[in-house]
């Protein structure tokens, strides 16, 4: 009985030291987080509180789906002197036309903001079409130019392992790079990344769960 105090007592510690840390200041001065719905009513200046310079805002999904939160805090991360970018889910299964339509929708042109960022994660095999598999490159590319057109400068690549594996995306499109990997540096797109998700489980005041917590390459 006492072994199995003992072994919740040392879960707790672990827990608690993996939800407080945070990639090395000193390594890494420009630190940030990325925020979407999920994270739910988000306190901006606790943000900055926890040190982030920065946030992404999750603003739109495919070609209908937008974050029901993403007015809401753009206007407040504004407040807080934060600066910040967006973020597009994007969706190999949708026409590119379509999906860019939706992201100039709720995405204002706006000089200030940091690049845009295209969330590759679903793959194209989902579709269950060869045709779209075939074409994704494409199709992205397509979709890249119409939202830098937007934008007035390139976009991130925010490419999950999975999509890469599958679709080998970052050695074939030449944009800066977000990585993601939990607490190890990312090695997985063959070159080097200009934003990592460094940890899933930050904790803190600003959100009730667990913050996506992101780093800038120094």
């Amino acid at each position: 009985m006492l072994l199995l105090f003992g072994l919740i007592g040392l879960g707790v510690v672990v827990w608690s030291r993996v939800g407080e840390w945070q990639p090395p200041r000193d390594k890494y001065p420009s630190q940030g987080a990325l925020i979407g719905v999920a994270d739910g009513a988000v306190d901006f200046p606790a943000l900055r509180g926890l040190g982030a310079d920065f946030v992404y805002l999750e603003a739109s999904r495919g070609a209908e789906d937008r974050d029901a939160n993403f007015a809401r805090n753009l206007a407040a991360a504004t407040d807080a002197g934060l600066r910040h970018g967006v973020v597009h889910a994007y969706d190999p299964c949708v026409p590119a036309e379509r999906q860019a339509a939706n992201f100039v929708t709720i995405v204002p042109r706006d000089a200030d903001l940091l690049p845009p960022a295209i969330a590759l994660d679903k793959l194209a095999s989902e579709c269950g079409n060869p045709v779209i598999e075939a074409g994704l490159e494409s199709e992205l590319t397509t979709f890249i130019n119409q939202v830098e057109g937007h934008a007035g400068q390139p976009v991130l690549l925010k490419v999950s392992a999975g999509f890469e594996q599958q679709h080998r995306i970052a050695t074939r499109l030449e944009r800066n790079l977000w990585l993601e990997r939990d607490f190890a540096q990312p090695d997985y797109a063959g070159r080097p990344w200009t934003l990592w998700t460094a940890t899933t489980y930050l904790r803190g005041d600003a959100v009730d769960g667990s913050l996506r917590w992101v780093v800038v390459q120094p």
